[in-house]
């Protein structure tokens, strides 16, 4: 599985926003790394002029296309080019979803993610995935310069929107490893070391199958297992894709919603109990502070489940809203900790 090291043959989808450089790399990767190539049927979306005349009008349309021309690739293409050995795709079947939420709003979004769900369950995940970064000013210079007509009025906030959005997105856990390559200040058409650089990266994933950080390991007992101690609030995040992956968990947002409304409840009852236990121990002499310790100490193995069954079900709700939850967390409570509080 994606995650665990790179099977045989491997699979790398290589994204990034509108102008990056995506199929370009992806065709001189073939040469050099001697693959398999799927390149996205985009130019066959007949709505696709339309919609970056009138974004609006055309968006639910443009967008359904390319969910179903990306599914049938993945479904279709994909098993038999990997039958044939290594594969590089020029996109990510996953990212169709953040074009969607670009473009789509209310009952058109609400329908386009039942969809997307029930089809993103029956694809396959890459190896690996490299994201070419670049800065706005970058993308719509290399836009302009392979001048394809319907790109020609690109709408710059729309770019900028799409750039924003693609940086939020790969903060986040994602299916596979992900390589980032800052291609600002490269040049990989025209400079061959700039393309053997970026080769060199990602041949080097391949071999090392190491190409981000470890997912936490789960050791110890079935009960108060543990997770090492260096791990962040992202390495969870991590480990909840894989965890969902592996278990076949369902990973629809409102579904787990109601799961952590039906945690927090089982909460409320533990510390409902844990407040029958110390009201008891009052009343046998002791305490307040001595009533409140026995009880803990009678509840705590159940009051540990409870709020880690609560945090689980967060740091899921936070993947399945591509919801960086440390960075979230941190800046809500710098807000905090500057607002003037009133007593």
């Amino acid at each position: 599985m994606a995650g665990n090291g790179p099977r045989h043959p491997w699979y790398i989808a290589i994204e990034g926003a509108i102008g990056v450089g995506k199929t370009t790399l992806a065709r001189l990767l073939r040469e050099q790394l001697d693959s398999g190539l799927l390149l996205e049927a985009f130019e066959e979306n007949p709505f696709l002029s339309d919609f970056y005349k009138a974004r609006a009008q055309y968006a639910f349309q443009t967008q359904m296309f390319f969910l179903l021309s990306r599914y049938r690739q993945q479904r279709q293409e994909v098993p038999q080019l990997l039958a044939n050995g290594p594969l590089i795709a020029d996109y990510l079947f996953a990212k169709d979803r953040l074009f969607a939420r670009l473009n789509l709003a209310g009952d058109e979004w609400n329908l386009y993610q039942q969809i997307q769900q029930v089809l993103s369950e029956n694809t396959v995940a890459p190896d690996l995935i490299v994201y070419l970064e670049a800065d706005t000013d970058t993308l719509l210079g290399r836009i302009a310069q392979r001048d394809r007509p319907y790109e020609r009025d690109m709408d710059r906030d729309y770019i900028e929107a799409l750039r924003l959005s693609y940086d939020r997105f790969f903060a986040t856990p994602q299916e596979a490893p992900v390589l980032v390559v800052d291609t600002n200040d490269l040049n990989f058409v025209t400079r061959p070391a700039d393309f053997q650089h970026i080769a060199g990266r990602v041949r080097a994933a391949i071999e090392a199958g190491a190409y981000q950080k470890a997912l936490p390991q789960m050791a110890g007992p079935a009960r108060g297992e543990e997770i090492e101690t260096a791990a962040t609030l992202a390495d969870f995040q991590r480990f909840h894709v894989e965890l969902d992956r592996s278990k076949g968990f369902i990973t629809d947002l409102y579904f787990n919603y109601l799961c952590l409304s039906e945690e927090v409840g089982e909460l409320a009852s533990e510390l409902a109990e844990l407040w029958r236990v110390e009201l008891r121990e009052t009343g046998g002499g002791n305490d307040r502070e001595q009533a409140r310790e026995a009880a803990l100490a009678a509840r705590q193995p159940r009051l540990e489940e409870e709020l880690a069954d609560c945090m689980a079900y967060l740091l899921k709700i936070a993947n399945y809203a591509g919801i960086d939850l440390d960075t979230a967390y941190r800046a809500k409570m710098k807000t905090n900790q500057d607002r003037a509080w009133s007593r």
